[in-house]
């Protein structure tokens, strides 16, 4: 238990006020709240399936409607039975006061129970998985079919790119553990996407793609607005930048070098190095999840190097991967860089939401072209609903925003990508300008 962190004797609750359970945030002393109950995390957080960050992201605050997105109805008791150990008493009453916001929002999700829409369409999923199957597969056919020859293998490297890039979707269904009731099922259908047919870790995934729903847009805990080595995000990172009076790359121009070293190079070299490293970190304890890994690498070669050469596997691998990383990032950075980035402000969960994610209009074209992430706003506010509902809950959620006055933002999907290198051009001059600011004020 962290500091100060004792049950009171006799069945009785200890109970804590606001200033006492801010107290408790630092790495070895961790608490935050659920339903006016107080937990203490400090060792349970080490061992949250979801990872230790994205619990830990919470500590000193309230964590009641983050808890409820993350865990399905279904399985709420299970967990909450893994939480009596860690309950160390509950809030002084009056120190919760529930936001008519939060008892909206809570009133939303009851409804979206009620219309069964936490409810997946099995053959939707499966169909999705054969789908990423077939496109492996053709890959394949395309080169046994049409012969070898550089232009095949361009076209083999599209087509598997693309395959990766739907999977992609499609494994981030399963991640959030949408599809199956069994979670265990879930996560070894993801770790199975992940590994043999993507090459990559569900482990790491979920480390990474959790804290990003946990906190998003919130520069000191979301690892997907941690780019400030490349690029400067939002109002604030261009001006703690420039205070320190060192960069990496001139940001001014990061309008135009977003394209050329963003979104090709995520997969192909940041991804695989952040893989290499998580593996080395985790050597002794990721055996299993490393040999799928490697599976992906050992298929690979061995379905194409002997049609194709080590030459050829390796420049059809690289297309592959900058195929999927183009049409990744576009997309997922679509919904968030141009909307507000800043440190965490503590906000109830539909604003938190609502300030970093905006949604591009819905077609059967751009429903397929980004796994129905074009629902953003609706699969922030309730990660675990399967995609294919997303958008029956969208009338509800609009209404929810009217309520509260809270924008709530919709644009094509040419905007939506045109509107990413307007918000780095206008980071980056905010930096270009703060920074020679600083400069000649203490020169």
């Amino acid at each position: 238990m962290g500091k100060g962190g004792n049950k009171v004797a006799n069945g009785v609750d200890k109970i804590y006020t606001w200033d006492e359970v801010k107290k408790h945030t630092d790495r070895e002393d961790k608490w935050l709240v659920i339903n006016d109950e107080v937990f203490d995390i400090t060792r349970w957080s080490r061992k949250h399936p979801g990872g230790s960050k994205v619990i830990s992201h919470y500590a000193g605050q309230d964590a009641t409607d983050a808890f409820t997105a993350f865990h399905r109805e279904h399985t709420r008791d299970m967990v909450k039975k893994y939480m009596k150990p860690i309950r160390i008493g509950r809030m002084a009453p009056g120190e919760v006061k529930q936001k008519e916001i939060d008892k909206d929002f809570r009133d939303l999700q009851k409804v979206a129970e009620k219309m069964d829409l936490f409810t997946p369409s099995l053959f939707f999923f499966h169909l999705h998985l054969v789908i990423a199957v077939l496109f492996d597969l053709a890959g394949y056919f395309n080169l046994l079919y049409f012969g070898v020859n550089w232009f095949t293998i361009l076209m083999s490297g599209v087509i598997l790119g693309s395959g990766m890039a739907q999977s992609g979707w499609l494994q981030h269904d399963f991640g959030h553990l949408s599809v199956y009731k069994s979670n265990k099922l879930n996560n070894l259908v993801h770790q199975i996407l992940m590994g043999p047919l993507k090459g990559a870790s569900s482990t790491w995934w979920k480390h990474m793609h959790y804290q990003h729903h946990a906190k998003p847009n919130c520069m000191d805990k979301d690892p997907d607005v941690r780019v400030e080595k490349l690029f400067v995000v939002g109002n604030k990172m261009p001006l703690k930048m420039a205070e320190k009076g060192s960069y990496w790359l001139p940001y001014n121009w990061q309008h135009k070098y977003f394209p050329i070293i963003g979104p090709p190079l995520l997969f192909p070299i940041y991804f695989q190095f952040m893989l290499a490293r998580f593996f080395w970190q985790r050597r002794k304890t990721h055996l299993w999840e490393f040999a799928l890994f490697m599976s992906y690498y050992i298929r690979f070669a061995y379905m194409y190097v002997p049609m194709i050469g080590v030459f050829g596997t390796l420049f059809m691998y690289e297309v592959t991967r900058v195929v999927e990383s183009t049409w990744f990032t576009w997309v997922s950075q679509s919904n968030h860089i141009p909307m507000e980035i800043d440190e965490d402000q503590e906000r109830p969960w539909v604003p938190l939401q609502m300030h970093a994610t905006r949604n591009v209009e819905k077609s059967f074209f751009n429903d397929w072209f980004t796994g129905h992430l074009n629902f953003q706003i609706e699969h922030h506010l309730f990660p675990t609903m399967p995609r294919h509902n997303l958008y029956k809950i969208k009338p509800f959620v609009q209404e929810l925003c009217k309520k509260h006055n809270i924008p709530y933002i919709e644009v094509s999907l040419y905007e939506a990508f045109k509107d990413i290198l307007r918000s780095l051009e206008k980071s980056g001059e905010m930096w270009f300008d703060a920074y020679y600011n600083f400069r000649e004020k203490y020169d």
